[in-house]
């Protein structure tokens, strides 16, 4: 019995350790199948060449935002072989603007793996944040890259010392990380390249790969491609074409000679069978490394689709746009109101004028209105007069009246001719009580008013029809104001006016325009318009200077402001921002200015966005990109 519980306990023992030793095994080579199973390839590749360097770099969250952001950085050799141990220096920088100056936000870059460096850097603020990487390892040398970076814009783009890095598989000539080529232009998917990637004096190899929306390979596409150096001053416009020929299926090469140093701007004509002609830019120069897309196309690893931009497109990054002062602001429909100022001169009204004159040879007797600026109420008397004629009709009517037999058709036009000789009927009813002829008869005030003109004194004579004294009623004056002719159309009879004296300052008198008078004068090229205004305590007086200020409503019209439209000549241009750095001209047809604003009649839409602010610098760059026969 006790040998029998021996064995068991000991087999009950060796199966235990059995099970332990196998758990053990199978820990170990699981632990050592782990460790031979590669580590998975991290989804960020280098694709630029930086000096001796090839590096990729990306931010989280791909829209930088203020506050902490992540910064990842590969590096490799020439080779492809991870760089350790290098020192990164990145800051990204928000440049001076006026009397605000730089602000930095470092990151302290980390070697986490070979050839992996991370880091995070704290934008303070929106805008522009332009990123420099500078590298340096011993025994392989150092770089200095930079990358437009915009807090709230996503993703980075390459600004200077990187260039794209080549993939030397057939067909791929630089394809993104997609597998498409890096350009579209409506059905066309391309890529240019040069050798040497800095261009020279002499020749230079262009290379153009081409494929359709589908990625398939395009055949026999006639392709014209032509750098050109634009005329300046008294240098003409000097060209270096080349001839592209096909050297395999999408791919086109061909070599152009530049005869100095200088921008020469590369244009592309592209045509394939059955398909639309397309003209692309391109942004070259002598001596300066690489080519930037102008206008034509956009980038396939931008995302959607973006406006083709005309040519003499300038692109600027963000940096450039904050040196430069570039601003912007949004095409939009407003209420215009346009205000007009003249000058003007008050003046009686003419409707308001009475004259007073005789309408029969007389005498004057005592003379009541004697002297100039008098003012008299309607109905006052304003002198006596003898005359033979008007004692005669007297006499006729008194006679007339005593007369039993006497028509009573004589006698009314008797009396009739007494009151179209101005004698009241207040006077004609004395006449008849009294019986005889009154010697001097009493003329009248026809209007209240002011004498403003007196051609009496007593005892003159005076023939009929003379004018003796005019009254003008000065409680209503004109104003007379003369418009310029480009203002003119905008007045209408109605429109509300305010004038001012200049010797009466904080005073307003309100009117509204009476009268637009049919011509212009020849010499000053204005049209005089006429204004009523109430003047009821006489402080407007004729012949005073005034100035008139009008309102025009010009009703809802598309307009820009004033800064953003450059006069050149005959043209008017504005930029307009295309989005992604893209600024291009546009002419336009403008109308009326109102309020700092100037109308768009066509040219630009109203939500498009235009430059307000450096745009005589980007016009001189679009001129050199564009040639200026688009001027």
């Amino acid at each position: 019995m006790t040998s029998r519980t021996t064995f068991i306990s000991l087999l009950v023992i060796g199966l235990l350790v059995g099970a332990a030793g196998v758990l053990g095994l199978q820990r170990l080579s699981g632990e050592k199948a782990t460790s031979a199973v590669p580590d998975e390839e991290p989804s960020l590749s280098a694709s630029y060449q930086s000096g001796p360097f090839q590096l990729g770099v990306e931010i989280d969250p791909k829209t930088p935002r203020v506050g902490e952001n992540d910064l990842t950085l590969v590096l490799l050799d020439d080779s492809g072989e991870p760089v350790s141990g290098a020192a990164i220096k990145a800051v990204a920088e928000m440049p001076a603007m006026g009397a605000m100056p730089a602000m930095q936000a470092p990151a302290d870059m980390q070697e986490i793996e070979p050839g992996l460096y991370q880091g995070t850097f704290e934008p303070s603020m929106d805008g522009s944040w332009p990123l420099t990487l500078q590298i340096s390892k011993e025994g392989v040398g150092s770089s200095r890259a930079n990358f437009d970076l915009a807090v709230g814009r996503k993703g980075l783009q390459p600004a200077g010392g990187v260039t794209a890095l080549k993939r030397q598989q057939a067909g791929a000539m630089g394809k993104n990380s997609d597998g498409e080529l890096p350009y579209r232009s409506g059905p066309y998917r391309l890529d240019v390249s040069i050798d040497p990637t800095t261009p020279r004096v002499g020749e230079n190899i262009l290379s153009v790969a081409l494929r359709n929306a589908d990625g398939a390979p395009l055949d026999n596409a006639d392709i014209k491609a032509v750098a050109e150096m634009p005329a300046m001053g008294a240098m003409p416009a000097m060209q270096a074409p080349a001839d592209m020929q096909a050297i395999e299926p999408g791919l086109y090469r061909g070599t152009f000679e530049p005869a100095m140093d200088g921008s020469w701007p590369l244009t592309l004509k592209i045509e394939a069978p059955g398909m639309p002609a397309r003209q692309i830019s391109f942004d070259l120069a002598v001596g300066r490394e690489g080519l930037q897309l102008a206008s034509g196309a956009s980038r396939t690893d931008g995302g959607g689709m973006a406006e083709e931009a005309p040519p003499g497109t300038v692109t600027l990054d963000n940096r450039r746009r904050q040196l430069i002062g570039v601003e912007t602001a949004e095409a939009q429909t407003l209420a215009m109101t346009r205000a007009i100022r003249a000058e003007g001169r008050i003046a009686y009204d003419d409707t308001q004028l009475a004259d007073v004159s005789l309408k029969f040879d007389a005498w004057v007797g005592e003379l009541y209105a004697d002297y100039v600026g008098v003012y008299v109420e309607k109905g006052e008397p304003l002198f006596t007069v003898y005359g033979p004629a008007l004692l005669a009709a007297q006499q006729e009517y008194l006679q007339l009246k005593r007369r039993s037999g006497a028509s009573q058709t004589l006698v009314t036009a008797a009396r009739k001719r007494l009151a179209l000789w101005d004698m009241t009927d207040a006077e004609i009813t004395t006449l008849e009580k009294r019986g005889e002829p009154l010697d001097y008869v009493t003329m009248h005030a026809p209007i209240s008013g002011t004498v403003v003109a007196k051609n009496v004194v007593e005892g003159t004579a005076h023939k009929a029809g003379m004018t003796l004294l005019r009254i003008a009623d000065l409680s209503q004056v004109w104003v007379e104001a003369d418009i310029y002719e480009g203002e003119l159309p905008l007045v209408t009879e109605g429109m509300p006016v305010t004038v001012t004296l200049p010797y009466l300052p904080g005073e307003q008198f309100e009117g509204q325009v009476d009268y637009i008078y049919p011509y212009l004068d020849d010499v000053s090229r204005t049209g005089r318009v006429r204004l009523s205004v109430a003047n009821p305590e006489g402080r407007l007086k004729p012949n005073m200077y005034a100035e008139v200020k009008l309102k025009a409503d010009l009703g809802q019209r598309v307009a820009v402001p004033e800064e953003a439209v450059i006069i050149a000549g005959e043209l008017r241009v504005v930029f307009e921002d295309l989005g992604e750095g893209r600024l291009a001209p546009r002419k336009v047809q403008t109308g009326q200015r109102a309020g700092g604003y100037i109308e768009i009649i066509e040219g630009v839409e109203a939500g498009d966005r235009v430059v307000t602010s450096g745009n005589f610098l980007i016009a001189s760059e679009s001129r050199l990109k564009g040639g200026m026969e688009q001027w």
